[in-house]
């Protein structure tokens, strides 16, 4: 999406006094209005202070079909107001949508909402009264940004960034129709040594019991079989007695021999008790060591064996997940994001250090859900005065406060508090971050990193490792740790030139 005339060519924009003639000052009760600034004509403003994730427009779309486009659309000037839509037509914003500027540093973020065919934007940050709302467009411009930041490289369409042409990823995946050309296969696999990040093994290193001595045991109750011909009322009267639990489903239930088959009852700390009347089908219950996980090669395989009959499982779980094209640029854009969030913080006389939720990517059809919101934040701990407000816990802040937000409200900068009714919801119980990967600039320290174990994190990335202090590979990797509950995949971005900035003390707490 673009404006040419204030935005592509400024050369056409509207005199300051023109300005004053066509432009309302306010639009409506969004606390939104237009202005022309020199060299980039209309652009929104906000006329008051407005919140993080406050929903400040919704902007109607025309719909283009693909051939009405090549046809004609791309031939006027509308070319330079679409959007690409999630079925292939293209999307003309009304309202407000097609005004927004370019930043690489967005304070707004915007997504599809197929249902009402419309577009959505939402601040990505609180906004100060006066400061202008801009968008992100990608990173392969057709028009010079004179914004742009030192250190954050211009590109234009011909610019191989490296990474296939990173043009159409702007922070939601929708692409600017004029960035896909000439771009590589998006559905293309990308090798694992073509890919821009290291993996972090995150498997415990006992996993491969590869000799007697590494193989790991817990307790089990068991009862020899008295009567061969019970063995299925014993399967039925287990499936119900509460005892089976899935601590023990990777072990064979009845051990065979030549002279006495043993039916494997519970890992409980306590003695089964069996019922009445299958007391004469199994012997008196007794404790025994058994394989605690799924042989992994064929060599556990039979080590395991001479404990208890194990399940051959090579463990599939934590194999490398294949990436394609597409999810390489969204990844790459969620970075590059990131590194201009951390640059940020750093102007504002903070620690160069950020975090980003973008949403998450959609596999199947290789692009990110349209209606998820972005949450990024930096350190704070220098301007808050506060130890804790570390840019991992301020992101997981933002997303428990999104999540718990009632749905009826819609976010008006200029409306009253919400009621006491509302507020009482706001009970931060919908922190999970299921599902989403985060990004950072660097490793994030122990707490941080339990925090996102506990919130169920999908997959951490980080582009600075931390020796001494980080919890996700450095000092310690928590996900790998045998007690917890939850992991999530870990992936060190190789580092890029130019990002010295933002390097800090290996003492650091990230």
């Amino acid at each position: 999406m673009s404006d040419p005339s204030p935005r592509a060519s400024p050369t056409i924009s509207a005199s300051p006094e023109a300005a004053a003639v066509t432009a309302p000052r306010i639009l409506s009760a969004t606390g939104c209005r237009i202005e022309y600034t020199e060299g980039k004509g209309r652009g929104v403003f906000a006329n008051c202070p407005v919140p993080a994730h406050a929903l400040i427009e919704v902007s109607p779309v025309l719909l283009l079909s693909a051939e009405e486009y090549e046809k004609h659309g791309k031939y006027t000037v509308l070319d330079h107001y679409t959007f690409t839509w999630r079925d292939g037509r293209m999307a003309i914003a009304l309202g407000l949508g097609s005004l927004f500027n370019h930043s690489q540093e967005p304070n707004v973020s915007f997504s599809l909402d197929p249902l009402t065919e419309s577009i959505r934007y939402t601040t990505t940050r609180s906004v100060l009264p006066d400061e202008e709302l801009c968008i992100f467009y990608g990173h392969k411009l057709w028009f010079k940004d004179i914004n742009a930041n030192e250190g954050v490289s211009e590109a234009t369409e011909d610019t191989d960034d490296g990474w296939g042409g990173l043009s159409v990823m702007a922070d939601n995946g929708i692409g600017l129709q004029r960035a896909t050309e000439g771009d590589h296969d998006l559905n293309e696999i990308v090798q694992e040594d073509s890919l821009p990040f290291l993996r972090v093994r995150i498997t415990p290193d006992e996993e491969e019991e590869e000799d007697l001595e590494s193989v790991r045991t817990v307790d089990a109750w068991v009862a020899d079989i008295m009567d061969n011909r019970h063995t299925t009322a014993l399967l039925k009267w287990l499936k119900a007695s509460g005892y089976e639990s899935p601590a023990l489903a990777h072990l064979k239930r009845i051990r065979k021999s030549r002279d006495q088959s043993t039916f494997l009852l519970t890992a409980s700390p306590n003695t089964p008790v069996l019922p009445t009347e299958l007391q004469g089908s199994l012997s008196t219950p007794y404790q025994i060591r058994v394989p605690k996980t799924a042989a992994l090669t064929p060599t556990s395989l039979q080590l395991k064996a001479t404990f208890w009959p194990t399940v051959f499982a090579p463990r599939r779980k934590h194999e490398p997940e294949v990436w394609s094209q597409a999810k390489m640029r969204w990844a790459s854009s969620a970075i590059r994001r990131v590194i201009a969030e951390a640059r940020h913080a750093m102007q504002n006389g903070n620690l160069p250090i950020a975090a980003y939720v973008p949403p998450p990517f959609d596999v199947k059809h290789g692009t990110t859900a349209g209606a998820s919101l972005h949450f990024v934040a930096h350190d704070l701990r220098i301007s808050a005065a506060h130890p804790l407000r570390h840019p991992v816990l301020n992101v997981i802040q933002q997303i428990s406060d999104y999540r718990s937000e009632p749905a009826t409200t819609a976010v008006n900068p200029g409306s009253a508090e919400l009621s006491a009714a509302e507020d009482a919801v706001r009970n931060g119980k919908n922190y999970l971050l299921t599902s989403l990967t985060l990004f950072t600039t660097h490793e994030p320290c122990i707490m941080c990193s339990m925090a996102l174990l506990h919130s169920r994190v999908k997959e951490v990335f980080y582009i600075f490792p931390m020796t001494l202090t980080g919890g996700c590979g450095g000092a310690a990797c928590l996900p790998k740790l045998p007690a917890v509950n939850h992991r999530f995949t870990i992936g060190r971005w190789k580092e890029e030139p130019g990002l010295e900035d933002l390097r800090v003390g290996d003492d650091v707490d990230a």
